[in-house]
This record gives structure tokens, C-alpha cells and sequence, in this order.
């Protein structure tokens, strides 16, 4: 090896390894993945399989009867799903899901909607998730049901504060419900299948929701049925909107993850549905079908108050799915412009904190409008998800055609299938839940699209003000002055004129003088007039009068007289530099005066002079 060699090499930076790099630990593994970014779709099973029943029950006995088949259906849907989105998660590495999807192969706006959609289904989704959590706790506590607004936002400001400590911490936190939960429902299901009768039976004494009526089953009720079933499959994509949130090798462990979610929720889904035919369970008013359930497999002991208990706290937890993938999405639309770029910063514990709160915000006013009823929030729900999940179906369909890799007219057979399910799924939901709130997301989504749209054009208007991507002209001398408002003699009046040397050609300190000055005033005035002589800084003091004893609208009325002169410039740059005092403690903030905030706040949008306020930190 040369000696030259040998240098270039010794000069090179090594970059750190993945797994040397701190930020790697406030990451997700594949089972904290699973923890943290699919509790909304574990969750679902709660109240997926008895949309299904629901619907079907207007049929009469009849229509339970197809329980099982549309559960299939929907598994069926499932798999290609997971299997769409894991194909996602290779071509897509950064995260965005349907949104990257749409905006590299079904072009811009196609990629706002689905933004749109999934913005609308993540705030959603901690709204349900949480009013739904409470709704239980509420069951057994009847006591608590006036308190539940306030316990729904006390839900909410738990699961925002461990986000805020970072996914991997709330992953941590969550992942012993999660496998109290799994760990019931495939009880529940394993014990069931070896059960020939129920051990006991809950709906005794709660009237069944069936009709006594038969009818027959149509293609529309199937669908409807399917439709509502699918409410299971919300949060599906949450893994593929926030890959960047994995360990190294990331692609890698988001993909396992999907896999571990499809088929540990197809699996529930499936044996619940079986269990339902095995044990002819009707949904009746007042107790749900998967406590029936519970009931059927395990009796009424502490088994059953377990499962319930773990349903309870996983659904007001299924909140943190939303907290995991929205803030990754909101920083990818303010990457593109689509949103402020204060979203796209990134906080200790590699948290989107501005995200996170945004979507705290809009859930707690949600949960404030619905009163903590989550009846009327699940006829919202899962409309704006499917939207998502078609558009990146459709994308997908697109990628392969464009890619033409081994086997694509089979990848490209199965998204384009899985586009028409989940099409037909999200018109017949709209059609049938229109008037009891659909209207509300149909209404939104163009909303959400001209917001982005209004944002990425107000960026571009900054853009071309600026010139950015424009070589700019060579940097040229400026004749600037800097005013600096002072009161009185101080070190804080020592280091704001400092500082107004090292920025300016000229300097200039102003006070404010009542006209009609009191003693006390008068004698202030003329301290600060034989101190500033005797200090002699260099830097000339001069008196504003102020008639009406106003302190901000003199210092710009003078402020302007110095930008304008017989119609010219006098300067090239005028800059008001205010001095400030920083509290040592945030509880000592009261005891200082604002009057910097006023003074910047007064010349900047009575003037065009450049603002800048200097603090001074008090040390210990």
C-alpha cells in the first residue's frame, strides 16, 4: 500500500455502524414493532366479527349462517394485504405507505387523497380506540359514565406522554397488554374448539338483535356485511407508513412484522368466526359477542373478567397505532411541502413531537364534540383507511407493470383483485353509513387535499421570493444602522450596545420621554441623560417625546423616519436590536416585564426593519 494511499484512507470518515448508532435504541424491533404499530388492527377482533353478525342478523338465523364465509372473505383480503404492503415496505423504505405509493406511480393528487384519507382514519382511530376502551370500563362501572369525556382525554394525555418519550418506549409499555390480549383470544378460540357445548351462557336475559323474520341473503347484504367486517383490517398499513421507525436492518423487520400481524389477526378472526357457527351465538343488546364468546369457552369466572379486561385496556390503548405512523406520514408531507416543515423535525428519542401533539389535539377535540360516545364516532371510521388501501392497490398494480420483475403478472393479479375489494368495500360503506356520519369524511377529504395543496403553494411563492435554486449575486457592503432601546444603565445596556457595534456601521441608543413627564419621570429621564455623558460609550443617546406616555408606537414612528428621507433611503439596513433579560427559572418569568415582546411585536409589522432581540442569561 502507498503512502499516499494509506493517507487517503487514514483522512476518509468511517461511518458509524448501524448498530453502534445511539439513535438505533429509540428504535423499534420486529416484536416492539408489532406492539407499538398494531394495536388498532389487534384490537379490531373486538368489534370486527360482531359488525359482521350485525349486519347479517336482519336476515334472520338465515344469515348468521354466512358468518363464516365472510370472515373468509375478509382473511382472504387480509392476506392480500399483507402481502401488498410488504411489497410496500421493499419499494417504499422511507415509510408513507399509500401516500408513496400514489405519489411516485399514480401521480400528485391521487397521493394527496390518500394523505388525506389516512390523516383522517389515524385521528379517527384514537378517537374510537379510546372512547371504545372507556365504554368498557364504563360497562362495569356504571358510576363512571358521567366522567367519561374527562376519562376519555385522561386516556388520551397517558398515551401522548409515552409517545413523546419515543416509539421504542411505547412499544416497551404496550407489549405485555399485547400478548395478554393475543394470548386470551387465542385461548378463548383453542378452548372453544374442543368444547362441544358452551360452559356458559351470558346472553340469558339480554334480548337478541336477530330478526324473527327471515329473509333472504342478497349480494347486497353480503356486501354490507363484508364492508362492516373489514373494519377489522384498519391499521394494516400502520407498519408501512412508518418503516423508518424500525431497527437496521429496517425493511427487513417491517416486513416480518407485517407477516407476524396478518397472520396472528386472520387467525383470530377465522376461529372467532368458527366459534360463532359452533355455538349458534346471536348478537344481542347489552353484552357483546366476543364476551359471549368468552363466556361460551372459559364460564363466567376470572378467565372471562381477563379477557374482558384486556379487551378494555387494548382497545383505549389501540390509540398508539395512529401515534405511530401519523407522525412519519405528517413528516413525509412536510418533506413535500404539503405541510409546515416544522413537522418534518425530529426531537430527542427520534420522536416527530410536533406530529404527535397535532394529533393529540385533533382526537381530544373530536372526543370533546362526541361527548366520549363512541357510537357516533364508528360510523366514521374505516372509510378514509380503505380509501387508502385501494389507492395503494392501484399503485402497486402500476409498480409491477413498470417493474416487469419474475412473476409480476401474478403480484399485479393479486393488487389489482385486492383494488376491487377494498373499492367495493369502501363504496358500500360510504352508500350505507352516509347519513349517520359518512358525509363528514367525504366532505374532509377535498378539504384536506386544498389545505396541502394551499400550503405547497405558499411555499413555493416563499421559494421564488428567495430564489431558492438561483445562484444568488455576489455579496455587496450594506450602510446599516442599529437602534437599540434602552432605560436605564445596566449590564444588560452594556452587552445589547456590544453586540449593536460588532452588526452595524452606526449605532444609536433611543429612550422614550413622556412630554408630559411627572417629577419622577423627569427625574429618570435626566439620571439617564447625565450617567449616559459621564459612562461615554461612543454610542450617541437619543430622546424620543411620546405625548400620550406609549412606549412601542414612537420607537417606530422614529424608526421609520430613519428609512425615509426626501424619498430615498437613508439606510440600507435598519436593525432594532432588543435587549431582554432570560429567566433564570421559569417560574421567575412573571417577574420580568414583557415590554421586548412588545417593542418586536410594535416594529415589526409597523415597519420593514430587521428585528432582533438579544438575552441576556442570568448565571446562578
Amino acid at each position: 500500500m502507498s503512502a499516499a494511499t494509506a493517507a487517503t484512507e487514514e483522512s476518509t470518515p468511517h461511518p458509524i455502524p448501524a448498530a453502534a448508532d445511539p439513535a438505533e435504541k429509540h428504535r423499534l424491533s420486529a416484536l416492539g414493532g408489532l406492539a407499538a404499530l398494531s394495536l388498532d388492527a389487534m384490537a379490531s377482533v373486538a368489534y370486527g366479527p360482531e359488525a359482521i353478525v350485525l349486519v347479517l342478523a336482519t336476515a334472520g338465523a338465515h344469515g348468521l349462517g354466512f358468518t363464516l364465509p365472510v370472515t373468509l372473505a375478509i382473511a382472504a383480503l387480509l392476506a392480500v394485504l399483507t402481502f401488498s404492503y410488504r411489497q410496500v415496505i421493499a419499494a417504499f423504505p422511507d415509510g408513507g405507505g399509500s401516500y408513496a405509493v400514489a405519489k411516485t406511480h399514480l401521480g400528485h393528487r391521487t397521493a394527496l387523497v390518500a394523505a388525506a384519507s389516512l390523516v383522517i382514519d389515524y385521528v379517527l382511530n384514537v378517537a374510537v380506540s379510546v372512547t371504545a376502551g372507556v365504554a368498557a370500563l364504563t360497562s362495569a362501572f356504571p358510576s363512571l359514565y358521567g366522567q367519561r369525556v374527562w376519562i376519555c382525554l385522561a386516556v388520551l394525555a397517558l398515551v401522548t406522554a409515552i409517545n413523546l418519550r419515543g416509539i421504542a418506549e411505547s412499544a416497551r409499555a404496550f407489549m405485555i397488554p399485547t400478548a395478554v390480549f393475543v394470548a386470551s383470544i387465542l385461548g378463548v378460540i383453542v378452548v372453544g374448539l374442543f368444547r362441544a357445548h358452551p360452559v356458559a351462557l351470558l346472553a340469558a336475559g339480554h334480548s337478541s338483535v336477530v330478526a324473527s323474520n327471515a329473509t333472504s341473503v342478497g349480494v347486497l347484504l353480503l356486501l354490507r356485511a363484508f364492508a362492516s367486517g373489514c373494519s377489522a383490517l384498519t391499521g394494516v398499513e400502520a407498519i408501512a407508513n412508518a418503516v423508518p421507525s424500525f431497527r437496521v436492518p429496517r425493511v427487513k423487520r417491517a416486513q416480518h412484522t407485517e407477516i407476524a400481524l396478518g397472520g396472528l389477526l386472520g387467525v383470530m378472526l377465522i376461529g372467532l368466526a368458527v366459534l360463532i357457527g359452533r355455538f349458534h351465538l346471536q348478537p344481542r343488546d347489552g353484552v357483546t359477542v366476543l364476551a359471549q364468546l368468552t363466556d361460551a369457552s372459559f364460564g363466567h369466572g376470572f378467565l372471562f373478567y381477563l379477557v374482558q379486561f384486556a379487551t378494555m385496556v387494548l382497545l383505549a390503548l389501540a390509540a398508539n397505532t395512529s401515534f405511530g405512523g401519523l407522525p412519519v406520514l405528517l413528516r413525509l408531507l412536510a418533506r413535500d411541502h404539503h405541510l409546515p416543515h416544522v413537522f418534518a423535525l425530529r426531537a430527542d428519542h427520534q420522536v416527530y413531537r410536533h406530529g404527535v401533539l397535532a394529533l393529540a389535539g385533533a382526537s381530544a377535540v373530536l372526543l370533546v364534540a362526541s361527548g366520549g360516545d363512541v357510537n357516533s364516532l364508528v360510523p366514521l371510521f374505516a372509510i378514509g383507511v380503505f380509501v387508502g388501501f385501494t389507492i395503494a392497490q392501484v399503485g402497486m398494480v402500476r409498480h409491477w407493470w413498470l417493474s416487469r420483475c419474475a412473476g409480476w403478472r401474478g403480484k399485479a393479479a393479486v393488487n389489482g383483485f385486492g383494488a376491487l375489494l377494498t373499492a367495493a368495500a369502501t363504496v358500500v360503506e360510504t352508500l350505507t353509513k352516509f347519513t349517520e356520519g359518512a358525509w363528514l369524511v367525504v366532505t374532509l377529504l377535498p378539504l384536506l387535499v386544498l389545505l396541502f395543496t394551499a400550503v405547497r403553494r405558499g411555499y413555493a411563492r416563499i421559494g421564488e421570493k428567495l430564489e431558492l435554486g438561483v445562484v444568488p449575486a455576489a455579496p455587496e457592503p450594506r450602510h446599516s444602522l442599529v437602534v437599540v432601546p434602552v432605560g436605564a444603565l445596566s449590564r444588560l445596556t452594556r452587552e445589547a450596545l456590544s453586540a449593536a457595534v460588532s452588526l452595524g456601521d452606526e449605532v444609536v441608543a433611543v429612550t422614550v420621554v413622556p412630554g408630559e413627564a411627572d417629577e419622577e419621570e423627569r427625574a429618570a429621564a435626566e439620571s439617564l441623560r447625565r450617567d449616559w455623558e459621564l459612562w461615554q460609550p461612543g454610542v450617541p443617546l437619543v430622546e424620543i417625546p411620546s405625548a400620550r406616555r406609549e412606549l412601542a408606537r414612537p420607537l417606530v414612528r422614529y424608526v421609520r423616519e430613519l428609512r425615509a428621507e426626501d424619498g430615498g433611503h437613508a439606510y440600507d439596513r435598519v436593525t432594532v436590536l432588543v435587549p431582554e433579560v432570560e429567566p433564570e427559572h421559569w417560574w421567575t418569568w412573571p417577574l420580568h416585564n414583557q415590554r421586548g415582546a412588545l417593542i418586536s411585536r410594535a416594529v415589526r409589522r409597523g415597519t420593514d426593519a430587521t428585528v432582533c432581540r438579544l438575552r441576556l442569561r442570568l448565571n446562578g
